[in-house]
């Protein structure tokens, strides 16, 4: 099938350009940043005009080779003057006041609605029409963070549980409806990722810049040099934003909502019993919401022993979290890769009532026409051996598919691949 290059999805452009002899160049949180920090310049929000997108990716090396060309060259005195100024550029400024919020309105009407929220700051990620499943997600993460309650979902892989919980640790801390938030992942490398992306959001979204000042400007005024963060006053007190690798603390402000907010990342086998954080007035905060994505690798799925260890982390460090005589809240999203794995397990009611599992698929039910699926199968398969893709297929599928979707039901009718004219074709 034909593609548009002036006006290609996000997930369709980095399937594009990383399917040269080259492999991966590009991903979609790569992607994503360029997007927040080029704007309109290289689309119109819902799709990426490749040519132009070039263009800037250009642009921005020449500015970043001339700048290093002209650095190498710095006058003498100008080093000097430099070296001086340096203990003032460091501190990051002292922030006398803070902007006006933009849309006072847009930020009100997010504060309970999750699914709102993320149309509304993060269209770029979320830019597909949601599925019913992920409005089941939605609504339990809303329930978890509002109310409180443990509740684990099973959705596919490629299904946006990642960014769901990560925009989700945002809305909990933006709006202050939790204080202290821990991200799970299956290991340290996938928490730390997930860390970046949270951190990615809070440096380069102007959309959160202008309806959450008191929890974005400190952090831009940063400039990207989080070291400033340690000299940093607002109205003559240190903001105290914490910015490492494992770990996210808003800036302290006054009187505002997320002020000193904490975000804190851990793998399931890492650092997890006795998660703590010592505020500046001496006060311990433990935290009070739980968010652990996709809890196992596919190895460990293999490995019955690191399933039945995962298990104990589960229903004990981390339903400990919050402290003695207190009860976290959380949610927990899974991928169920062979019969009684991790996910399995917490599943099933039986053994795991607290989790309150919920089991979402793929495909809800087959179609019926067998025999037109066969013939598509077989033009598929020979225009594959014969180097010729799948252009046969997808035509023969195109003439015939009111009668091959008889019966069908898709979890996701939206996703699907650009060389696909429907999500039936990858069941």
């Amino acid at each position: 099938m034909a593609i548009d290059p002036r006006s290609l999805k996000p997930a369709e452009l980095c399937r594009t350009l990383n399917s040269t002899p080259l492999g991966e160049v590009i991903s979609e949180r790569q992607l994503h940043r360029h997007r927040t920090r080029a704007g309109y310049r290289i689309g119109d929000g819902k799709t990426v005009d490749l040519l132009r997108y070039t263009a800037w990716l250009v642009i921005e090396r020449h500015e970043r080779l001339a700048a290093e060309a002209s650095a190498e060259y710095e006058p003498f005195d100008e080093v000097v003057q430099r070296g001086r100024d340096l203990p003032d550029s460091f501190t990051g400024g002292d922030i006398d006041a803070l902007p006006e919020i933009i849309d006072a309105s847009r930020k009100e009407a997010c504060r309970r609605n999750f699914r709102l929220f993320c149309e509304t700051y993060f269209p770029q990620t979320f830019h597909l029409p949601w599925s019913p499943d992920h409005l089941k997600v939605i609504a339990r993460i809303e329930q978890a963070v509002l109310e409180g309650g443990l509740f684990a979902m099973a959705m596919p892989r490629g299904s946006g549980k990642t960014s769901l919980c990560e925009i989700a640790c945002l809305w909990a801390l933006l709006y202050g409806h939790r204080e202290f938030v821990s991200l799970i992942g299956s290991d340290e490398e996938h928490a730390s990722q997930m860390l970046e992306s949270i951190k990615a959001e809070l440096e380069n979204s102007e959309s959160l810049l202008e309806d959450f000042p008191e929890a974005c400007f400190p952090i831009h005024c940063l400039d990207g040099i989080h070291q400033r963060a340690a000299g940093q006053l607002f109205e003559g007190g240190q903001t105290h934003i914490g910015w490492t690798a494992h770990e996210i603390v808003l800036p302290t402000v006054p009187g505002s909502l997320p002020s000193g907010g904490i975000i804190r990342v851990a793998g399931i086998t890492g650092r997890i019993r006795g998660m703590k954080y010592k505020r500046p007035d001496g006060r311990s905060v433990r935290p009070s919401l739980v968010l652990i994505d996709d809890p196992q690798t596919d190895e460990s799925a293999r490995s019955p022993s690191q399933c039945t260890t995962r298990e104990r982390i589960l229903a004990g460090a981390i339903l400990g979290l919050a402290g003695p005589g207190r009860k976290i809240a959380g949610l927990m999203t899974l991928t169920v890769v062979r019969p009684d794995d991790l996910a399995d397990r917490l599943l099933d009611r039986d053994k795991h009532p607290q989790w309150q599992g919920q089991r979402t698929k793929m495909v809800y039910s087959f179609p019926t026409r067998e025999q037109l699926w066969a013939e598509y199968a077989r033009l598929r398969a020979e225009g594959l051996r014969a180097d010729e893709g799948i252009t046969r297929a997808t035509e023969f599928y195109g003439q015939h598919r009111g009668e091959m979707d008889e019966g069908a039901e898709v979890a996701w009718p939206d996703r699907f691949n650009h060389d696909e004219l429907s999500a039936v074709l990858r069941l």
